[in-house]
């Protein structure tokens, strides 16, 4: 990997327990705010549920509140000073009032909680005046776990702050969300992250344009795209089965399912490139104006397909796709969800 885009990527991107300041996080500019409002009033809850989906920015705002909160020397807006025995200490994931909790089942189990939490939380902090608790993947925690961690945060020490980490809070319990603070990352505006891509990742605008486009307010994902070599494979891969789907037999089309089988870690990202195909066909339809495609470069092909294709049928479509994510979800058989995807995009 490029070395620049290597160190662009804590600005948005969630690598394992990786370590930012604030003015390194791109947007969530209202979480951000409240949160060195909070440490310059000496206000911080006892815990925050950060939530939203991965590439977010989740893990980079808590380890912006934890670096801050631990920091020897913080700046007048609030942020961490970075050269601080603590914030040393902090970067290098060696700092003795965090914890980070890990679990090595599907689930965080109630005994990881007890272990790694209820059992050590009344131990006072080593060399600061907080202890802070972080975590990841909250929303994988047992409803046993989550009625261990519920008595913790209804009376924790002072010292404490507890930050539950989730793509989905809903799958927490209700008294659980009542008892912390929660914050929703928010999407990202698509140019915002096309400048910065071109800005700061120097890609060519096309490619900033579809990957911001494809990321979906996620500059997370658009970043982890710019850094992915076979991410634009992918996309030609993606357009080669949608420009021709029309003219491939079934037993062509088995093949193709075969292939795609080999990357089914990736088959949402797929997905998402077949939708802002079919969504530029339809964009296309409707307002004839080639400027706002993604795929410019197709104009072409989209304008063929946009005149031989009526609303209802590119509807279905996007519905289809969004149903296979479902299927998949559920667990539903790769090459079958696959295979009636593409025959209702052929049919």
């Amino acid at each position: 990997m490029n070395r620049q885009i290597h160190e662009i990527m804590i600005s948005g991107a969630e690598t394992e327990n990786k370590m930012a300041n604030f003015k390194d996080i791109i947007g969530q500019e209202k979480i951000k705010s409240h949160l060195q409002e909070g440490i310059r009033q000496q206000k911080i809850s006892h815990a925050y549920i950060v939530n939203g989906e991965t590439g977010s920015g989740r893990r980079l705002l808590c380890s912006a509140l934890t670096k801050t909160l631990l920091c020897e020397n913080r700046t007048e807006q609030g942020d961490a000073c970075g050269i601080c025995k603590s914030c040393i200490q902090v970067d290098s994931n060696n700092h003795p009032d965090v914890r980070f909790i890990t679990h090595e089942k599907a689930g965080i189990s109630v005994d990881d909680i007890r272990e790694q939490l209820v059992n050590d939380i009344a131990i006072k902090p080593y060399s600061s005046n907080h202890k802070i608790y972080i975590i990841p993947d909250a929303n994988k925690m047992t409803e046993q776990a989550q009625n261990a961690l519920l008595k913790t945060i209804e009376e924790p020490p002072e010292y404490a702050v507890i930050l539950l980490i989730t793509e989905n809070a809903e799958k927490l319990l209700p008294t659980i969300q009542s008892r912390c603070v929660v914050l929703n990352t928010q999407p990202l505006d698509k140019n915002a992250i096309k400048q910065y891509l071109i800005k700061n990742l120097q890609m060519e605008p096309e490619q900033a344009e579809i990957a911001a486009g494809f990321c979906q307010g996620n500059v997370g994902k658009a970043i982890h795209f710019a850094s992915s070599d076979d991410f634009y494979q992918m996309k030609e891969e993606t357009l080669n089965i949608l420009k021709n789907i029309n003219r491939l037999e079934l037993s062509e089309i088995m093949t193709i399912i075969k292939g795609i089988s080999q990357r089914k870690g990736r088959i949402n990202e797929y997905l998402d490139l077949m939708i802002l195909w079919y969504r530029d066909v339809l964009m296309f339809k409707v307002t004839k104006d080639a400027n706002i495609l993604l795929y410019r470069d197709e104009l072409q092909e989209i304008a063929k397909q946009a005149s031989t294709r009526n609303y209802e049928d590119i509807e279905n479509i996007i519905k289809a796709i969004d149903k296979a994510k479902v299927r998949l979800d559920a667990n539903v058989n790769f090459d079958t969800a696959i295979e009636l995807l593409l025959l209702t995009i052929k049919e």
